[in-house]
């Protein structure tokens, strides 16, 4: 599997959104939203996929802190004070180049546990 490394990471619209650039020329703008909820943390995705937890509420979310992790990642901060999620760059690339699958499978659990993206919560 090839390397993804990042030629640019910026905080847009006031944390809201992620800018990420890769050296392979992919770039994805993601939501502060997005991430948050599919945040690598064990708080979230637990120890194994029927440990995972879905998270509402975090429609309006942002970014407030970008801290490096050795060179493999970042840790985000989000304004919640979620922070123990370490994104390394190669899932920040799985995350923008199965955007569309993984938000699907987010709205889907929502709907099924009751939540929703305004409303703060978890099942």
């Amino acid at each position: 599997m090839t390397d993804h490394w990042p030629a640019e990471l910026r905080l847009k619209d006031k944390g809201r959104t992620l800018y990420v650039a890769f050296e392979d020329r992919t770039e994805y703008v993601l939501s502060a939203e997005y991430l948050r909820v599919m945040s690598p943390s064990a708080e979230v995705q637990g120890h194994n996929p029927r440990d995972r937890v879905t998270v509402g509420g975090k429609r309006g979310c942002s970014i407030v802190e970008i801290e490096p992790v050795g060179s493999y990642g970042v840790r985000l901060g989000f304004d919640d004070r979620h922070t123990t999620g370490i994104f390394t760059w190669k899932y920040l690339h799985e995350l923008g180049a199965t955007y569309s699958e993984k938000w699907s499978f987010y709205e889907a659990e929502l709907k099924e546990k009751g939540l929703d993206r305004d409303r703060p919560g978890q099942a």
